[in-house]
């Protein structure tokens, strides 16, 4: 699911990866009372924007982000908050995104299912893959330097990925070294109020 950007304005947020983002230009809610907008949510309204927000963040069907957050409260190991970053973050779609390897999460989750990433030297073509600590996520080499790849060698110079991963910019491989932070999104995108909303 790839968001357009009538959904980046209407969430207050640039979701869906592109750097021409009409929302950058217009960061007010499309449609002729877009810049007087006023009106105040609801509890279940500002529950909903929430849970809105981090599901085309990532590119999901309802249904899939349903599940990572059903998922994430069941167990009781770590906060649930943390347990649903972790969903997130570990998909292999988002991490051939985090390594830099695609510009949103829309074109990584196509390089994936197109079969064009390895994961420990096989290929992976379910771009919803959970990924482990010491995995090692590579371009297929037969894919470097073509279609979506063409200009990644210049690219990837200036880039630099979370701390929680490794990269070897030359080989176009990358490594989890750490479990992905959770406070930066928890405190960006209340995910306590996501919760809430599917615990009604």
């Amino acid at each position: 699911m790839r968001a357009n950007c009538k959904t980046c304005r209407r969430l207050g947020m640039s979701v869906c990866g592109r750097e021409k983002c009409a929302f950058k230009r217009k960061p007010y809610p499309p449609g002729i009372h877009g810049k007087s907008f006023r009106r105040g949510l609801s509890e279940f309204g500002t529950q909903l924007k929430s849970k809105q927000k981090v599901k085309f963040l990532y590119g999901l069907r309802e249904q899939q982000f349903k599940n990572y957050v059903l998922s994430a409260v069941a167990q009781h190991a770590i906060p649930a908050g943390e347990a649903i970053v972790r969903n997130l973050e570990l998909r292999l779609d988002n991490i051939v995104h985090r390594l830099g390897f695609a510009p949103t999460r829309a074109g990584a989750r196509q390089a994936v299912n197109h079969g064009h990433i390895l994961v420990n030297g096989k290929r992976v073509s379910v771009p919803s893959c959970r990924i482990k600590i010491g995995d090692e996520i590579k371009i297929r080499p037969g894919s470097a330097g073509k279609g979506a790849f063409l200009n990644l060698a210049v690219t990837i110079k200036k880039y630099a990925p979370p701390e929680w991963l490794e990269i070897d910019k030359d080989a176009f491989s990358g490594k989890i070294i750490s479990v992905p932070p959770a406070d930066d999104l928890i405190r960006s995108y209340n995910l306590n109020s996501i919760v809430e909303y599917y615990s009604r």
